[in-house]
């Protein structure tokens, strides 16, 4: 019995050994490297010529850094935009209990907890009642523009 009756599980064993290589890298390099591996074994339990089965593991490899891993890694590494704080509040709708003008602010509640509000244009005045639209925060003032209402030009 010589190495070629084993070369399945040579293969096998590399890409197991990439496999944990990948858990401390986190890149997926070694992750895409595993699965050419995988393919050699496979290729392996079918044929017995280690240049077939290194062809085999070269080309998946090489494919899976090239198609897959660009997509994967941009998705993984990518995660959504976290805002914090005072910025969180920006885009949230709310309505003014009382009229609100630059000369004569007011406070809204937002996310539960009381915010002076100011209109965003200094020359509107907001009735009470209005639903508004959180567009700016400066300091503790949310500054804030009135939603366009259904029906209204």
């Amino acid at each position: 019995m010589d190495w070629q009756d084993w070369d399945w599980a040579i293969w096998t064993a590399l890409g197991a050994l990439l496999v944990v290589g990948e858990l401390f890298s986190l890149d997926l390099i070694l992750l895409m490297l595993a699965t050419g591996a995988f393919a050699g074994a496979l290729t392996g339990a079918f044929t017995d010529s280690f240049v077939i089965q290194a062809i085999v593991a070269l080309a998946v490899s090489v494919s899976m850094l090239a198609v897959v891993r660009p997509g994967l890694a941009r998705r993984l590494h990518n995660g959504p935009e976290i805002q914090i704080g005072a910025q969180k509040l920006i885009g949230v709708q709310a309505i003014t209990p009382v009229e609100i003008s630059a000369h004569k602010p007011g406070q809204l509640k937002l996310e539960g907890e009381l915010w002076t509000a100011q209109p965003y244009d200094e020359t509107l005045v907001i009735a009470a009642g209005t639903p508004v639209e959180v567009l700016e925060i400066r300091g503790a003032t949310a500054y804030v523009h009135p939603l366009p209402e259904l029906g209204t030009p």
